[in-house]
């Protein structure tokens, strides 16, 4: 009889293959790259270099503004509230007369008190010491004495507003009595305190003799402590639109016949503007127009401005054009910043308020890109249209809505694409020079995206 034989298949015992896992890395990282290389944004890089190629003519140009004389209306001892060239809004107190000399003595003896001074000013005056402490740069020593100046007028207006305040019952009595009457803004205007009979000139009726400023005499309002009836007190500049009219030679007429715009560089404080003009011959000569609609207040106590003309040529960062974009920031005025968190960074503290009333208030430092004389250019990474930013020690706040564009370049250093300002000192037809040292700009070797239309801001780039 034959033995049942129980046949048991042979398992082989399992053995990791490196090899195959190996594989299966590789494959997965090729599948990975090639969907990272489809969906992800490919952009052309350029390399910033150094250029330099700079011819400049240098020139003293007329400024011409719309001006308007404001003359007392009563005689007696002045006192003086806006500091020389700053802004008034309608209904703002400029000036002060007193017919008998009673409210001014008091204003000049409170006005040697520095305890008039309100915590919001001190904050103010603090703050500009230590903005300009903070920028302050061995070579540029000659601004010191403009910001001594800029720094007295500061607490000069701040000790007569605090010295004035300080005694409204007087005040009240006196204005009852018609022996104290008050000078206010009729309207939005840049406050100035000098006269030169240049105030009616326009662009069609200047003259010639007109650039001679050896004959030219201006008189400073704020030298007397009387005035008389009729007699101006003040001058009040009522647009933002100025000219600078600037006699040139035939050469720069032919050079400037094929364009409508030039770039200047105000000598003053080095500030490059690009401007439209036209050109008007007058007794045979000459004249380049400019018009400007910026800037206008930082030159308003100037009849007599210094430029450069930058044609062709500046030395600077060489970038393609087809690099430059332009993009749209919220612009937030410079009062409302602060320190916070423990920080040096300058923040702004946003009030949000739920559907149950509630506020809720936090402070963020958003990216700054760009700063004008009363504003910071900021992104809206973290704000949003209509975001409430509180003023430091005050309760007035601002609605974060208005917005202005800025002109830059796209960088990619770090793989993803940042906006960085830039400033164009020349351009022709396909490169443009720009300024070197901006702040928030580009430096030498950067990588930025070669066309900055193609792209948009952080996101991840490929070569």
């Amino acid at each position: 009889m034959a033995k049942n034989k129980k046949i048991v298949r042979y398992r082989k015992p399992f053995h990791l293959n490196i090899g195959l896992i190996i594989f299966g890395i590789i494959s997965i990282y090729i599948l990975f790259y090639i969907y990272s290389f489809f969906t992800s944004t490919h952009i052309s890089v350029y390399e910033v270099i150094h250029g330099t190629i700079a011819v400049n003519n240098s020139y003293t140009g007329l400024a011409l503004r719309s001006e308007e004389i404001v003359t007392a209306e009563y005689s007696g001892e002045i006192n003086y509230y806006r500091r020389d060239a700053s802004k008034a809004g309608v209904g703002d107190l400029i000036y002060s007369i007193d017919s008998d000399g009673a409210i001014a003595d008091q204003i000049l003896s409170a006005g040697e008190d520095s305890s008039v001074l309100s915590e919001e000013s001190l904050y103010d005056l603090e703050k500009n010491i230590s903005e300009y402490s903070n920028s302050y740069q061995p070579e540029s020593f000659y601004q010191v004495y403009n910001f001594k100046n800029d720094l007295n007028a500061k607490i000069s207006e701040s000790l007569n507003m605090g010295a004035l305040n300080s005694i409204t019952d007087a005040v009240s009595a006196a204005e009852n009595n018609s022996t104290f009457h008050k000078g206010t803004s009729p309207k939005d205007s840049i406050v100035v305190y000098y006269i030169d009979g240049f105030e009616n000139v326009t662009t069609g009726d200047f003259t010639p003799e007109m650039f001679d400023a050896s004959i030219y005499n201006k008189e400073n309002l704020k030298d007397r402590l009387k005035v008389d009836a009729g007699d101006p007190v003040c001058k009040l500049i009522t647009d933002e639109d100025w000219h600078l009219i600037i006699p040139i030679g035939e050469d720069i007429q032919k050079r400037l016949e094929e364009v409508s715009t030039v770039r200047i560089r105000f000598k003053k404080d080095n500030t490059i503007a690009r401007v439209p003009f036209t050109i008007l011959e007058k007794e045979g000569n000459p004249y380049l127009i400019l018009s400007l609609s910026h800037s206008m207040i930082r030159f308003a106590t100037d009849r007599y401005i210094e430029v450069e003309l930058l044609f062709e040529e500046e030395t600077g960062l060489k970038i393609p054009n087809s690099a430059i974009t332009t993009k749209d920031f919220f612009t937030i005025p410079m009062e409302y910043f602060q320190k916070g968190n423990d920080s040096n960074a300058d923040g702004i503290v946003i009030r949000k308020t739920d559907k149950n009333g509630k506020h809720t208030d936090s402070f963020v430092t958003p990216n700054i890109y760009f700063a004008t004389e009363y504003s910071y250019y900021v992104d809206g990474e973290e704000l949003s249209d209509g975001d409430i930013v509180l003023k430091p020690n005050s309760d007035e706040t601002y609605t974060i809505h208005e917005t202005a564009k800025l002109e830059g370049i796209y960088c990619i250093n770090k793989g993803y694409a940042v906006f960085r300002k830039i400033d164009v000192i020349y351009q022709n037809a396909e490169y443009a020079i720009i300024r070197n040292g901006t702040e928030y700009g580009v430096s030498l070797y950067d990588h930025i995206a070669l066309e900055g239309n193609s792209i948009e801001e952080n996101v991840i780039i490929s070569n």
